[in-house]
């Protein structure tokens, strides 16, 4: 799994385990997933690239280092990508965000889109794909493939839970996607959610349990 990469920093999973846990309420969970993304969002532009820069300090002038320019843009599946995205426009305030609408079909549990609406330079930008689940990865593969058919060739999928079944299923789908996740779970159960997982990420967030 080389482009899988377990975001196991100390804060991340104590967050992630009080996010766990059914006593946490909507408030505290939406609190809490807004600063994993952030923490995670870290690690994830951490290779950016930067570019020297003339600058003057209080001081003397100095030959600075600034990330060069690169666009970014986040897309969150909606709905529950949106508790994401908060946490990385604090770290990248000027990227542009799209909106993809998918609803996982209740009997096949497989994705149907239902929306999408992107940044008209999406092509030009690195992509930040967001969803808190990485389930049967059905979902992720589609989002992705819709990305690509706009033009983007430089994505980037984050998560905060991944099932085996999920992350096989968007390597093998999209090998060139790098995958950021907080925890790599144990299994998927026979409803296709994630075993120990946090429930349904979604209603969590938006207290609609």
């Amino acid at each position: 799994m080389s482009n899988l990469h377990v975001i196991d920093h100390p804060l991340i999973t104590h967050k992630l385990s009080i996010m766990r846990n059914k006593k946490t309420g909507s408030k505290d969970f939406r609190e809490l997933l807004n600063e994993i993304a952030m923490l995670m969002g870290y690690e994830l532009t951490r290779d950016l690239p930067l570019e020297t820069v003339h600058i003057e300090t209080p001081i003397t002038k100095m030959d600075a280092k600034m990330i060069s320019g690169k666009k970014i843009a986040i897309v969150p599946i909606l709905r529950a990508g949106l508790g994401m995205v908060d946490g990385l426009q604090s770290l990248v305030p000027v990227a542009k965000v799209g909106h993809i609408g998918m609803y996982r079909d209740p009997e096949t549990h497989e994705p149907v889109e239902y929306y999408c609406k992107l940044p008209a330079d999406i092509e030009q930008r690195l992509v930040i794909l967001v969803d808190p689940m990485l389930a049967t990865g059905g979902s992720a593969v589609d989002a992705l493939s819709k990305l690509k058919e706009h033009g983007c060739t430089h994505i980037r999928f984050m998560c905060l839970v991944a099932a085996p079944e999920g992350v096989k299923r968007v390597q093998e789908a999209h090998p060139d996607v790098e995958i950021y996740t907080a925890a790599l779970d144990e299994c998927l159960n026979e409803h296709a959610y994630i075993i120990p997982g946090l429930g349904d990420a979604g209603d969590r967030i938006f207290g609609t349990l």
